[in-house]
């Protein structure tokens, strides 16, 4: 006869509740995965000095829960904050400090819209322990073997069946439990990409704003830190502080920020405001891979834009170096999204980015009309994943390049705008030509020189002006239908 297995050991909680005010549900929320995370770094820590527990200890994440019995149809203006059907929706939910300005949002709109409380209580999910020490200075998850019994044994630990896409690529249409998918992602893999940003990035995601930037150069980062600190001097513009790698956070223009022994693969840099919606720039690198990584864990932050502004081969004769180009469509030869998002899947251009864009390139080169067409074309991206494609027989490649009409080529703009699409969050690219190759104007070193002391600061400072465009747009232009599905969930 076998030993029974060990008790579990679990916090005390309070039971579901129902809610009708947001605020308060929020405030559940937090109380909820403060007191779970609170237990298991407690249990954590004794089990590390003392030894093996008594049982195996759990606790779970909070769940958000609605369900509606009426057909009644809701404010159609928005794409987000309803339910297309009765039924019962739920999501798990992590880090809601973090997330509370969100939660507040999409719960309030969840009320209005059904007429309906929201239930609040622990779902049956547990919280891995590697995330609920996550961020605790005095509790680390040390390696294996340094325990005196596996972690697992009596932990949980990070479960690839609730970590996953399943709910934003349309291939989980139910929960376990038979609810629908309230949330495009479950609290596992929110604190999956939290985790991963912090190590990617090395600054904390509570620093990340609605707005991010993309660049493939660390010039573009210079110069954002340049402007960051004139942006701080002028209280005017509403930017409260300037965050660089290490969480180093200043509020001085003047002050320094101390060069890391070693940077991280991204390095990213934030300009706050109070409210969140200031601007973040990450040096993705090069390659499509660094951009698939970046936007499938920046995504889960749901931000309000993401923008590519880099550097592009331009095809045409008719370009010349420092020209600007403004994708209206993708040529996907990067292959890295082909099991997440099929190539026979369009990538729209959206006009509220596009109109911001080509306003803020106006503005900033004074140019406009006619005259904006001698340094701005707008096309057909091409993204591939081999950066010496020109060391190659150039027929295949050129046929097709061609046969697209594409007018530049990159690394990383299609992959971007792809993972835009295939998680809600609306994208656009402003790229720069900084080489020809197709008619022998490579990019050598003397070359590049000229090019990034005369365009990177213009361009950068575009990519900015149309993040503050799109700041001042009202949330349900940006996040319109053209980017939701046939069944969506309801939080955006």
């Amino acid at each position: 006869m076998t030993d029974p297995a060990p008790p579990f050991l679990c916090p005390d909680l309070p039971d579901h509740e129902s809610f009708t005010d947001p605020e308060a549900a929020v405030r559940r929320l937090e109380e909820l995965y403060a007191g779970a995370t609170r237990f298991l770094a407690s249990h954590f820590s004794a089990a590390a000095t003392t030894g093996r527990p008594t049982g195996r200890v759990r606790a779970c994440y909070p769940q958000i829960r609605l369900t509606t019995t009426s057909f009644t149809r809701a404010d159609s203006r928005l794409s987000f904050g309803h339910v297309s059907q009765p039924g019962s929706y739920s999501t798990t939910v992590t880090r809601p400090d973090l997330f509370r300005n969100y939660l507040i949002q999409q719960i309030g709109l969840l009320i209005r819209n059904h007429g309906v409380p929201v239930d609040i209580g622990v779902s049956q999910t547990p919280i891995p322990v590697h995330f609920a020490v996550a961020g605790n200075p005095e509790v680390s998850v040390p390696q294996e073997g340094v325990l005196t019994f596996p972690l697992r044994d009596v932990f949980d630990v990070p479960d690839l069946s609730t970590t996953n896409d399943d709910i934003v690529n349309g291939t989980r249409l139910r929960h376990p439990d038979g609810t629908t998918p309230l949330a495009p992602f479950t609290a596992q893999r929110v604190d999956y990409s939290l985790a991963r940003l912090t190590h990617y990035t090395a600054t904390d995601p509570r620093h990340f704003q609605n707005h991010v930037l993309f660049t493939n150069y660390q010039f573009y980062v210079d110069e954002f830190e340049a402007i960051a600190r004139a942006a701080l001097a002028d209280p005017a513009q509403g930017y409260s502080a300037f965050v660089g790698p290490g969480d180093q956070e200043i509020t001085d223009p003047a002050a320094p920020l101390a060069p890391l022994p070693r940077l991280p693969q991204m390095p990213t840099y934030h300009l706050k405001r109070p409210d969140g919606q200031g601007i973040t720039l990450v040096n993705i690198g090069v390659g499509p891979s660094n951009a698939k990584t970046a936007t499938d864990h920046i995504a889960v932050l749901r931000p309000h834009a993401w923008l590519m502004v880099g550097h592009c081969a331009g095809l045409r004769q008719s370009q010349s170096l420092g020209d600007f180009v403004l994708a209206h469509a993708y040529l996907r030869e990067d292959h890295v999204l082909d099991d997440d998002l099929p190539v026979w899947v369009p990538i729209p251009a959206l006009a509220e980015i596009q109109i911001a864009l080509e306003d803020a390139v106006e503005e900033v080169t004074q140019l406009e009309g006619y005259e904006l067409k001698r340094i701005m074309r707008t096309g057909t991206v091409a993204t591939i994943d081999n950066r010496n494609w020109e060391l190659r027989d150039q027929s295949g490649p050129v046929h097709r390049l061609s046969q697209s009409r594409a007018i530049a080529l990159d690394m990383e703009s299609a992959t971007i705008a792809a993972n835009g699409f295939r998680f809600r969050v609306p994208y656009g690219t402003l790229l720069c030509v900084s080489d020809k190759p197709l008619h022998g104007e490579l990019k050598l070193p003397g070359m590049a020189s000229d090019f990034y002391r005369t365009q990177v600061a213009r361009h950068l400072r575009i990519g900015i002006r149309a993040m503050e465009m799109l700041r001042e747009t009202p949330i349900e232009r940006i996040h319109s239908r053209k980017l939701r599905s046939f069944e969506e969930t309801a939080f955006l």
